[in-house]
């Protein structure tokens, strides 16, 4: 997906509007669900949530499935831990969004010839 098609994704007309304190609330969740036993143990696993490769525990990042600025809570069905350079390239993304970015990435690889035999 090229920059202008993933930007073009960010700023849909469904977007939600939250306020300033709503954000600060949902991050402020996030950094008490991240001190939980719960959290914990899904980071031990020590694997990333959307590429699935090894990632040492303490470099998983918290990603909410659906972002906090598209509407998300910080609630554990919203949360998955991954690694960062996942959580850099999705973004702002919502998971059908993501699954496309993936797809088109994948497509792009084949067209190229980058792919791996």
């Amino acid at each position: 997906m090229d920059t202008v098609s993933r930007n073009t994704l960010l700023h849909d007309p469904f977007s939600i509007h939250l306020e300033d304190n709503d954000i600060k609330r949902e991050k402020q969740k996030a950094r008490e669900l991240r001190k939980s036993q719960w959290w914990k143990r899904k980071c031990a696993k020590g694997i990333c949530g959307y590429c699935n490769q090894p990632t040492a525990p303490g470099d998983l990042t918290m990603d909410h499935m659906i972002p906090i600025s598209r509407g998300g809570k910080s609630v554990k069905g919203n949360v998955i831990p991954c690694c960062k350079e996942c959580n850099n390239r999705k973004k702002e993304l919502l998971p059908l969004e993501w699954e496309q970015f993936l797809s088109d990435k994948k497509s792009d690889q084949r067209g190229s010839g980058d792919q791996d035999p």
